[in-house]
């Protein structure tokens, strides 16, 4: 039930009154936003953390003005992978290997399934689909953030060359992906802080399916990833 309150103390601030968020709150959010799931475990991502004013101000001119930039104590930026590359890949899955005291190659057949899977679908694609592990991160920084006690106002209002150039992430193999400022609200001065939190109905945002509710005629798919990982 604890996690249910935090949801609905939070709301997306639009005003933030520049107080500083203490370290120790800090640390958790970004731990949580780092312990996220990721496809494969590749997390394929990193995340940003700016405080410093001057470059506040500078990353605000590109994200059409929110005040909540420069109000905010912390802004957090994910920059998720451009594509796929099997040298990132590989890089990756051997480092869990090393950590998990298992050969490289236990990954080999998975790896390579993948990356075929990828290299079908395109770079566009790619890109899409590590956009989506930094949003399971930003999900849980943000609930992180409301357990905290913590506002927090993801965004997605800004120009992504732009902030790529300002960030010096062209040519890194990261594409900025989502924005969060971090900080406390100004009650005062905020127009949301009082009004009613609006979500989709209970009834029509949850459905229950069965069979007979479905299309089974769908031809199901002969590859598997069962048993592809070998751990022996």
């Amino acid at each position: 039930m604890a996690l249910l309150e935090d949801l609905n103390w939070r709301y997306a601030t639009k005003k933030m009154n520049g107080q500083v968020v203490p370290q120790e709150k800090l640390a958790y959010i970004l731990e949580a936003a780092r312990l996220a799931p990721s496809s494969s475990g590749l997390q394929q991502y990193k995340l940003i953390v700016v405080s410093d004013k001057t470059l506040l101000e500078k990353i605000k001119g590109v994200a059409y003005n929110q005040s909540q930039i420069t109000d905010c104590s912390h802004l957090l930026i994910w920059a998720s992978w451009d594509e796929y590359t099997d040298e990132r890949v590989s890089a990756t899955f051997n480092e869990m290997m090393d950590l998990r005291n298992l050969p490289h190659s236990t990954m080999d057949t998975y790896r390579k399934t993948i990356m075929d899977r990828f290299e079908d679908y395109g770079k566009v694609y790619e890109a899409h689909h590590a956009a989506k592990q930094a949003y399971i991160s930003l999900g849980l920084a943000i609930a992180a953030a409301a357990e905290q006690r913590v506002d927090a106002t993801p965004m997605e209002g800004f120009l992504e060359d732009k902030l790529d150039k300002i960030l010096k992430l062209e040519g890194t193999g990261y594409k900025s992906t989502v924005i969060l400022p971090l900080g406390y609200r100004d009650a005062d001065n905020d127009w949301l802080v009082n009004m009613k939190k609006y979500r989709t109905p209970k009834e029509q945002f949850i459905e229950v399916m069965t069979a007979n509710d479905a299309d089974l005629t769908v031809e199901a798919m002969q590859e598997s990833l069962e048993g592809i990982i070998d751990t022996k």
